[in-house]
């Protein structure tokens, strides 16, 4: 039978498992809905940023988490970059307002209303993310890795390369699709045509070389996978190995009284609320993710254990207290190694509750291991107690100021610091969300309020001090969505009507040899021929040439002690040196082998010179070729142009006198022919002379380079064929 004293106790025990049970599935749910934002990462000249609710546009600086509802602007001669989760890149070139419209945990949404911007993917978050870009003409959905770049100038030019794919839909609900290696133009009137996507130029190589090298961060050993930044931790600092911690980071040459969030701002962030930006270049991972601890009298960054499920970003990792200055103000510290966050931003149910976030080494409270289930009353932070630790200021101040120059520090904990809980009591105001920025150039208004399309409506924030919402008739002018009933099946874009040139065939791929470190060739002792006596003797006291080599200067009888090359075949170094030596002295830019290519001479179209080392040289040499001595001693095979690479690869296959010209069918990879180059801003003249100078001038010499290099294959390949038989 079931008293009311066991009762009650039931209850009770019931009602302790559903709390702990709700804290348990809250921070779950907070992982689960984490955002991990974009990073500014980059920018070279003037860009410009602007955040929902901001009073104008400001400076952008570095390590700004990118959140929905951010614009970004680069001015002439400026390029600005950004760092996503999953060795995400997005670059702008200059005259470029880029926007983040929405972002989720598996969705990403920009716009890009004007210039160019391409997206670099060499890995996804997770399985299913998708990034949408919106664009004044159609909307492009890209699920896969791959190199995308969009030019919007009116027309939209959308290219694909390195396996990226992607579909198209338009304003009035045509969805298409869009196959590697292509490029879709798509005009005013709603006209979509392919072509094949062009050489990369300039701008794409970058792109490539920039990325090759950030993605290559040896710092991932030691970090959860898919951490923006991670890169920079290889430039400005050393990684250590502890038995306390396992790895830790330390940053070079730092201040002897610096210490964690001190050389930066808090800005207000719509979503994540008070957000610590750092001014160190490598400012981001260390102050977002894992802890710090003072070790041997360094600073020293903590990942933790590496964990593999995916990274839970933070707008700081600090406690709060509460102090005074006259008038109430903020103290705050880094966390230490496996000590909670309390949370001030998020719903509730999370704000204010100990959470570890993706933290992989042991949870610690007071230095003792604790249940996350349980409630905890009273924190005792480690890096209180290190001199100079922690930061204070004025509520005044906090927000709205450089902490260098507002900021104070505090001396070691003592018994009236006592930490915050939850929500901080300052109520954020406009100025808040780009504290200190000074003002930068606005984009034009035309560019500002250019329409797009766009697949999924972003929903409109508000901010704390607005009443209520803003009313949405500007949006909904601003953003266009395809009807959903109109949308098609997938087809494949009309063939392109502005054909350019045909795209010229690319080389041969890079062969190892040309590439592979070769010892330099030993100087081979001479050898001497006596008169009346066919055998050799060498001048090396003991017997033979080491290699067994001949090679050298030999005296023939009749002609005194003059010295000349020695042409005989038969006597072929055992190990020949086949390749030149080189010394490669850039680490990620490799050199062009057409650089080193050496033409074949024109004047004997029908005699082929052998190549030393390779198929033919088994073959011996006609008596009226000489070879010069430093051919002899490098041993340097002849290479061909790569135009004529191509046909010597494969002789049994004759080439037409006329080339591709005379195959049946029309050419199939043109490119597209830009009648009015540059990317022109708002159809103002000056505007789009400088852009077409700055940006076009090195792909129009390309372009004549590449023309030049055909009429001369062309030339070339009429030559060869002169001793040949006509096909009948």
């Amino acid at each position: 039978m079931l008293t009311f004293p066991r009762f009650i106790t039931s209850l009770m025990l019931w009602l302790l498992l559903a709390i702990a049970s709700s804290n348990v599935l809250a921070q779950a749910d907070s992982q689960r809905s984490a955002v991990n934002p974009l990073r500014l990462s980059y920018t070279t000249g003037s860009v410009s940023f602007w955040r929902n609710g901001a009073e104008d546009w400001v400076d952008a600086r570095l390590n700004t988490p990118i959140i929905s509802g951010d614009a970004l602007y680069t001015s002439p001669d400026s390029v600005l970059e950004l760092q996503g989760e999953g060795r995400m890149f997005i670059r702008a070139d200059d005259r470029t307002e880029v926007s983040v419209v929405n972002q989720t945990p598996d969705f990403l949404q920009i716009k890009v209303a004007s210039g160019r911007v391409s997206l670099d993917i060499r890995s996804l978050p997770v399985a299913g993310y998708n990034i949408e870009i919106a664009t004044p003409h159609a909307v492009f959905t890209i699920d896969r890795v791959g190199y995308y770049r969009v030019d919007v100038n009116g027309n939209v030019h959308f290219i694909t390369r390195r396996g990226g794919a992607a579909t198209m839909t338009q304003a009035k609900g045509q969805a298409l699709v869009i196959l590697p290696s292509e490029e879709i133009v798509v005009s005013e009137d709603g006209r979509a045509e392919t072509y094949v996507a062009p050489e990369p130029n300039a701008w794409d190589r970058w792109n490539d070389e920039r990325s090759n090298d950030l993605a290559d961060a040896y710092s991932e050993r030691y970090i959860a996978p898919g951490i923006a930044g991670a890169r920079d931790l290889d430039y400005y600092g050393n990684w250590r190995t502890t038995v306390e911690y396992g790895p830790i980071w330390v940053p070079d040459a730092m201040p002897g009284n610096w210490a964690p969030y001190s050389t930066g701002r808090w800005v207000w962030d719509p979503y994540y609320q008070w957000t610590w930006i750092d001014d160190a270049p490598w400012g981001w991972v260390p102050f977002h993710y894992g802890r710090w601890v003072h070790y041997a009298g360094y600073w020293a960054w903590t990942p933790g254990p590496v964990v593999t499920v995916r990274p839970v970003y933070a707008p700081a990792l600090v406690a709060f207290f509460g102090v005074s200055f006259g008038s109430p103000g903020f103290g705050w510290v880094a966390l230490g190694w496996g000590e909670p966050c309390i949370p001030w931003w998020g719903y509730r149910g999370f704000v204010g509750k100990p959470w570890w976030g993706n933290w992989g080494g042991p949870r610690l409270v007071n230095h003792k291991h604790v249940d996350p289930r349980r409630s905890i009353n009273s924190i005792q932070y480690s890096n209180s107690h290190v001199k100079d630790a922690i930061i204070a200021t004025s509520a005044e101040n906090f927000g709205r100021h450089r902490m260098q120059e507002t900021a104070q520090r505090l001396p070691a904990q003592t018994k009236e610091l006592k930490p915050m809980q939850g929500a901080l009591p300052v109520k954020p105001e406009a100025a808040n969300l780009v504290a200190d920025a000074p003002r930068a150039s606005r984009p034009p208004e035309q560019i500002i309020s250019r329409p797009v399309v766009v697949n999924k409506r972003p929903q409109e924030t508000r901010l704390p001090w607005q009443p209520e919402a803003r009313p949405t008739t500007n949006d909904e002018q601003r953003y266009l969505q395809p009807p959903k009933s109109g949308v098609t099946e997938l087809r494949r874009p009309e063939p392109g009507t502005q054909l350019g040139p045909e795209r010229v065939r690319p080389p041969l791929p890079s062969r190892y040899e040309d590439w592979r470190p070769q010892p330099a060739p030993a100087t081979a002792p001479a050898k001497l021929r006596e008169s009346g006596n066919s055998s050799t003797s060498t001048n090396r006291p003991g017997g033979a040439n080491r290699n067994g080599s001949s090679a050298g200067t030999i005296v023939e009888p009749g002609n005194g002690n003059a010295a000349k090359p020695d042409t005989g075949s038969a006597a072929e170094p055992s190990r020949p040196n086949r390749f030149e030596s080189r010394e490669i002295t850039e680490p990620y830019r490799w050199r062009d082998p057409a650089t080193r290519q050496q033409p074949m001479p024109q004047g004997e179209p029908n005699l082929r010179q052998p190549s030393r080392g390779g198929r033919d040289s088994d073959a011996p040499a006609p008596a009226q070729i000489r070879i010069v001595p430093q051919e002899r001693s490098q041993q340097v095979p002849v290479e061909m142009p790569q135009r004529q690479q191509r046909f010597e690869s494969a002789p049994q296959m004759e080439q037409p006198r006329g080339g591709r010209a005379e195959l049946p069918g029309m050419p199939a990879n043109r490119v597209y022919r830009d009648v009015n180059p540059g990317r022109s801003d708002l159809g103002r003249p000056e505007q789009r002379r400088a852009v077409q100078e700055m940006q076009d001038a090195g792909r129009a010499s390309q372009g004549r380079q590449d023309q030049g290099r055909q009429d001369q294959g062309r030339q070339d390949q009429g030559r060869q064929d002169q001793g040949r038989p006509q096909r009948q």
